[in-house]
């Protein structure tokens, strides 16, 4: 049954982590209709999300190695080439809030009340940035600026807030910001490397205590689940944003945290 319940979280962790709908909020939920929870629960959500973005680096491999100088010509030679410098200013604003106040969030915003609020006020903001309607000055990743890559650094600290996404704080910010859905979302997912490695793996090994070799199957697999559950959701996304836009994703949120109300009461 662990076995089970690991492959189900697996697939909720690949199909949510990089849409705009939270993947936390869906984790919290599911888990406790599952009966997944406690402390070695919470380090399993932690080792599938690694999954989700070792799915990242397999889909954008190539353009993650141009930062570092590598396949540079395959990508635009323009002023404000994408390169590490973006994803630092990207990543700074969150790691500088998130080892502040680190412990408030894990104890104080892991819970269904503040993830529920998160969602509506995650899906207030998705919607605002598609009707603001920013005129685009970045059609692709090599046209966007270091003070967008910074703003948009300044939305993702949103998504510390648990129930918030990411890829929805981000996105929303790239639009406001004057990126395409289609770049604002590649930044989003290639951002979520080095962030999302260094919270993971921070959270790994603080909890590596509670861990056994006896939960290396039920890990497992989870992980493959994720990751091979996010490889697709991923490059589907990626369609599916430039047809449908943000709005339906907040519509859903909202839908999303009347089940957590119901369920809560129920």
């Amino acid at each position: 049954m662990d076995i089970i319940k690991a492959i189900i979280m697996g697939l909720v962790e690949g199909l949510t982590e990089f849409v705009p709908v939270s993947s936390t909020g869906h984790l919290i939920l599911v888990g406790d209709l599952l009966n997944f929870t406690g402390q070695k629960a919470t380090v399993f959500e932690v080792v599938i999300q690694l999954g989700s973005i070792l799915a990242v680096v397999v889909v954008f491999w190539k353009r993650l190695w141009s930062l570092f100088g590598f396949y540079k010509k395959d990508y635009n030679s323009i002023s404000g080439k994408l390169n590490l410098i973006h994803i630092i200013l990207a990543m700074l604003p969150a790691v500088v809030i998130g080892l502040l106040l680190h412990d408030f969030i894990k104890n104080v915003l892991f819970h269904p009340l503040p993830v529920v609020l998160a969602l509506i006020a995650g899906g207030i903001l998705m919607i605002f940035a598609e009707k603001k309607k920013t005129p685009v000055t970045a059609g692709s990743l090599d046209e966007v600026t270091y003070k967008q890559a910074f703003g948009i650094g300044l939305f993702q600290v949103l998504a510390l807030w648990s129930g918030f996404s990411r890829s929805g704080a981000t996105i929303a910010g790239g639009l406001l910001l004057g990126l395409t859905h289609k770049t604002a979302a590649e930044f989003t997912f290639i951002v979520a490397v080095p962030i999302m490695f260094a919270a993971s793996g921070l959270d790994l090994v603080k909890n590596l205590d509670v861990l056994s070799t006896s939960d290396i199957p039920v890990f497992a697999a989870g992980f493959i689940t994720a990751f091979l559950v996010a490889m697709l959701a991923i490059v589907s996304f990626l369609k599916l944003l430039s047809k449908i836009k943000l709005t339906p994703f907040a519509i859903y949120r909202f839908v999303l945290a009347a089940v957590f109300i119901i369920f809560q009461i129920l």
